[in-house]
């Protein structure tokens, strides 16, 4: 890129069923990126919505020349929508944001800063969130804490998915890590490249509801954990030992009384190893289970969405 040209920067917005916010969520972005020295595209990903957010799309796309909408055959996720406006990107930088703006829009403006530095990844890191009570905010503080402590990679602590990325990176996402099961925040993180952080604070959400129940935020904890970490399969190899360490404890207890006193009755005893031994044995099976479901859906090699429709109104 020539030393005065500006940069090209690709907004890539994930949308599902966010028609009552989705309009502000347009003007927030133009008049945010109106003063900045980028030439700007915008991609809404449009992830299977089932209300009027594709209908308000494409009355936004028809005005404006630098906005296309990707459309999803069905609802695909978050992560997979990131990926695919990543996928058709074409900026200097990508820029992922979500529609709700509880991921700054004004923020833009530093990330592009930090990448004219010479930044090829800017995490954004959340120091609050308004719609976020505190079981929730010490339930994030866990997962980070837990996923650092058993992971090679150290992810930064409340990450977002609201980061830039260069066109660098952006082509690695499009040629590697294709994994059906990902945790995107975590994987930029690993790519390696010169990287840096920003502090911002979610706002409430400017309309409607977040579409992440309690147990899609389970699923996304374990993917994460299962993306970056082995240590959960060893849960089998330290229980096994625990419960055989004490197996000769009971085993030389129950000799000793037997010769120099009189035998007890070890029915509460053994009722007692035999659940615990049991609850411990299902839940590590059901572990393995879900990495050989991971490993399953990588070996079909679906593909990670598939594109119904894309609206573009560039000439070019």
């Amino acid at each position: 890129m020539p030393a005065n040209a500006h940069p090209t920067c690709t907004l890539v917005v994930p949308v599902y069923n966010e028609e009552a916010g989705i309009e502000l969520f347009y003007k927030t972005i133009l008049d945010e990126i109106a003063n900045l020295k980028a030439d700007f595209e915008i991609i809404f990903v449009n992830d299977g919505s089932t209300d009027r957010s594709k209908e308000i799309l494409k009355e936004i796309t028809s005005n404006d020349t630098r906005v296309k909408i990707i459309s999803f055959s069905r609802n695909y996720g978050h992560e997979s929508a990131m990926i695919a406006g990543i996928d058709y990107s074409s900026g200097d930088a990508v820029i992922c944001l979500d529609s709700d703006l509880q991921h700054p829009p004004k923020e833009i403006g530093k990330m592009l800063e930090k990448f004219n530095e010479g930044y090829e990844v800017v995490n954004m890191v959340r120091t609050k969130n308004g719609d976020q009570n505190a079981r929730e905010s010490f339930n994030s503080r866990f997962f980070y804490r837990l996923i650092n402590r058993i992971s090679d990679i150290k992810l930064t602590e409340n990450a977002s998915d609201f980061f830039l990325i260069s066109r660098r990176v952006a082509e690695i996402l499009k040629s590697d890590f294709r994994e059906r099961t990902r945790f995107l925040r975590g994987i930029i993180q690993m790519v390696g490249f010169r990287r840096t952080t920003l502090e911002y604070e979610a706002a409430k959400r400017a309309a409607g509801e977040s579409k992440y129940s309690f147990w899609k935020l389970m699923k996304l904890s374990f993917t994460a954990i299962a993306s970056f970490s082995k240590i959960p399969l060893l849960l089998g190899i330290v229980s096994g030992a625990i419960f055989g360490i004490i197996s000769i404890i009971l085993i030389i207890y129950s000799l000793i009384m037997w010769i120099f006193a009189t035998p007890v009755s070890g029915y509460t005893t053994l009722i007692i190893f035999l659940c615990a031994f049991a609850s411990i044995q299902l839940f590590v099976t059901g572990l393995i289970g879900q990495y050989i479901g991971y490993l399953f859906d990588e070996i079909k090699g679906r593909p990670i969405y598939l594109v119904e429709e894309i609206t573009d109104n560039n000439p070019n």
